[in-house]
């Protein structure tokens, strides 16, 4: 493994993170961290952060990097090979026009999550407030976009080859609603009975009344498929449970001990990796424990994964909250209301806490498209929201990033209002499962 040695004036826990991340992880490459400038006077090639020096890859500092707490940033944009780019300067002095390390760091530890903002009706920071939103990079993994930009010129400049990462597709899907009809009890379905009279439904009762009586199949029941098509195309999913243990408007699972959802939960951690799904109102109390040790109980297996209902994170409560509950990593990363790239990249990271200045042995994982935020919020077609899929998928494998995908049962079944959701994304996991495999063919 190739050893970069990086200049700094100062050091800081920040820093340190950053070139842990790019460097190691991402480029695949050691690193020394070095503030005695006597110590690049012998060498061909070096990095130097925050002064422009003869012989070095120059990087400018913000001072981003340097503080101990958050405060407002007046984030200049600008261009550098054709990329968006934030913390640019006009200072002709360093290779870089900005400063790559705070970019990535801002973006990475959702920075501006810390500062003042108004919360939308389920208490999330929202997508409109984000400075990829502004600027109209949002469903562009920017951090992608730069991290493979620089490894080029780092080829070029050390005259070595240093391999991209491959692109991954990892498919999840949250089980929030395992049925529309079935196991919901009297009172559910006597009270759905009513508001469909009332709405005149006439589709919605004829359909109940088939599926109640055994002469139709639940229309949000797509689990055998589902496992069917894994084991045709050899991926491992990952499904998150909803475990509420009450019913509320947020929470609309059948009850984890129901025979029938024990059975889901049974199968599926057959087929992926489990994880938990967090109930709406699980961040006021202990619900979290409770919920992750049923599942755990129905699914046998030890539970370390979450993503979080309705998208319902808080930073750095919600992360705070799954360290202590031994979760050790999480799928949130992303918008309810929009898609695309809330941290600009579909890589995982450990989260850094702003607040304690250090790095947490949680581990996250980006996603950038969710059902749901397609056709209920953006309000896309099938074909609009696979066109957009694509789109994003593209650069990810371009830049050898990761994409992570949030499907429900409910959508990949036979409910009318999700019609032709199924074969679009049958075709979408076959090319790119296709595309693993051709990758993985060559090394």
């Amino acid at each position: 493994m190739e050893t970069i040695v990086v200049y700094s004036a100062a050091n800081s826990n920040r820093l340190k993170y950053i070139l842990d991340w790019l460097f190691k992880e991402r480029l695949q490459l050691d690193y020394t961290l070095t503030n005695n400038i006597n110590d690049t006077k012998n060498l061909s090639f070096f990095i130097a952060y925050g002064t422009p020096l003869p012989k070095a890859l120059s990087i400018p500092g913000s001072g981003l990097l340097w503080q101990n707490d958050t405060k407002h940033y007046d984030l200049h944009t600008g261009k550098w090979n054709d990329l968006p780019i934030l913390f640019a300067t006009h200072d002709n002095e360093y290779t870089l026009p900005f400063d790559l390390f705070s970019a990535i760091f801002f973006l990475l530890s959702r920075y501006e999550e810390y500062y003042h903002y108004q919360p939308d009706k389920h208490g999330r920071y929202p997508a409109t407030q984000s400075v990829l939103y502004k600027n109209g990079w949002l469903q562009r993994p920017v951090v992608d976009e730069w991290v493979s930009a620089f490894r080029k010129q780092l080829q070029a400049a050390m005259g070595i080859n240093i391999e991209p990462t491959p692109f991954l597709f990892q498919p999840s899907y949250d089980i929030d609603m395992a049925y529309s009809h079935l196991h919901k009890g009297m009172g559910r379905i006597v009270g759905a009975y009513m508001r469909a009279l009332l709405k005149g439904d006439v589709k919605q009762i004829s359909e109940r009344t088939q599926v109640l009586k055994n002469k139709q199949k639940d229309p949000f029941d797509s689990f055998r498929w589902l496992r069917q098509l894994h084991k045709e195309y050899d991926r491992k999913p990952v499904y998150f449970i909803l475990a509420a243990f009450k019913t509320t408007a947020f929470d609309k699972n059948i009850h984890p001990q129901h025979p029938a959802m024990m059975r889901v939960i049974k199968n599926l951690a057959k087929d992926g990796v489990i994880g938990i799904h967090p109930s709406y109102y699980s961040d006021h109390d202990d619900k979290v424990i409770k919920e992750k040790k049923m599942v755990e109980h129905i699914s046998g297996r030890n539970i370390s994964l979450s993503r979080q209902h309705y998208i319902k994170l808080r930073i750095p409560h919600t992360y705070r909250l799954l360290l202590k509950n031994e979760i050790t990593e999480d799928y949130s990363m992303g918008y309810g209301s929009h898609l695309g790239f809330r941290a600009g990249t579909g890589n995982s990271f450990f989260w850094y806490d702003l607040e304690k200045e250090m790095t947490t042995p949680l581990r996250i994982h980006p996603f950038c498209f969710m059902d749901t935020t397609a056709h209920y919020e953006a309000k896309l077609s099938v074909p609009e929201a696979f066109a957009k899929l694509d789109a994003m998928s593209r650069i990810l494998e371009k830049t050898g990033s990761t994409m992570i995908t949030i499907f429900h049962n409910f959508s990949l079944g036979t409910s009318l209002e999700w019609k032709g959701w199924r074969k679009a994304y049958e075709d979408f996991l076959i090319e790119k499962v296709n595309l693993n495999n051709a990758h993985e063919a060559t090394i």
